[in-house]
């Protein structure tokens, strides 16, 4: 165990599971008090066409690591999805058909530009599926920052975006700037989700955002509460899978999201068996 935490491939991995497992309840908790858990899905995938935009420039460009611009392309394609889904919710729109619209779109996209590109099925399973064992010093600075501003915006915000999230009409009342807000965690929502990409995929993204969440609403119905267990366990759940896929051939952000959803049932058992035994009293 010591030898491998020598290990900078190990280091990395762990680094990048600790940052992303604590930072992506935080918005997580948002989306779920929003009604808004599917949203990670829609945005994912267009973070996915982002990539391979990336890899179709940096083709383009003649750069040496063709997958360099794959990151700030996933940034910029989720931010403006994001965007598109949260003035659709805002104005009254379908924001569930711009999300099905992005869902769709956005990974048809993202496969044909990858094969523009010369990118392989592997490239592109692995941004589907996550390929935390890929992951450069680079992009460990990277996620650094990404989760940094997360958490700044994230926790530093937490009064003004919690009173948007529960009562618009109460925030609107006080003087909060509602759209400037709602806008705030549908781009804290991006951000997560590309920082994200590379542990679990776009495909499974969503799940590291809301399972944790899930599971910390069985324990306690406090906000703020929820949002610091959820915290905990997404970083347990993160480490707990990369280091089991370190002894065993298994597919790291698949393995981190099955224990969450594993997790998440042991947690509903438990709270309803208390709830009746309360009930019995």
């Amino acid at each position: 165990m010591i030898a491998l935490l020598g290990d900078p491939l190990v280091q990395r991995m762990l680094l990048v599971g600790v940052l992303v497992g604590a930072v992506a309840p935080i918005v997580g908790t948002y989306l779920v008090h929003r009604r808004m858990a599917l949203m990670g899905d829609g945005v994912g995938h267009v973070a996915l066409a982002g990539v391979a935009a990336g890899w179709l420039a940096g083709s383009a460009a003649g750069l040496a690591q063709r997958d360099a611009l794959a990151l700030p392309g996933a940034v910029i394609f989720a931010i403006a999805g994001a965007i598109f889904i949260e003035r659709m919710r805002s104005q009254g729109g379908a924001a569930d058909v711009a999300m099905a619209i992005l869902f769709y779109g956005g990974i048809a996209t993202g496969v044909l530009l990858i094969g523009i590109a010369g990118g392989s099925n592997a490239n592109l399973l692995g941004y589907l599926f996550g390929s935390i064992s890929t992951v450069r010093w680079l992009d460990v600075w990277v996620t650094v920052g990404l989760a940094v501003l997360i958490l700044v915006v994230g926790l530093g915000l937490r009064r003004a975006l919690f009173a948007v999230t529960h009562d618009q009409d109460f925030a609107r009342s006080t003087g909060l700037p509602v759209s400037v807000l709602n806008m705030i965690v549908a781009v804290l929502a991006a951000i997560t989700i590309t920082a994200a990409m590379r542990v679990v995929g776009v495909l499974l993204v969503s799940a590291l955002m809301i399972l944790p969440v899930a599971i910390a609403q069985q324990l306690t119905h406090s906000f703020n509460r929820t949002m610091v267990i959820a915290m905990v366990i997404g970083t347990v759940l993160t480490v707990t899978g990369i280091w089991i896929t370190l002894y065993h051939n298994l597919q790291p952000g698949a393995l981190i999201v099955v224990l969450g959803v594993i997790a998440y049932a042991v947690s509903a058992v438990g709270a309803m068996l208390l709830r009746r035994r309360k009930a019995n009293r």
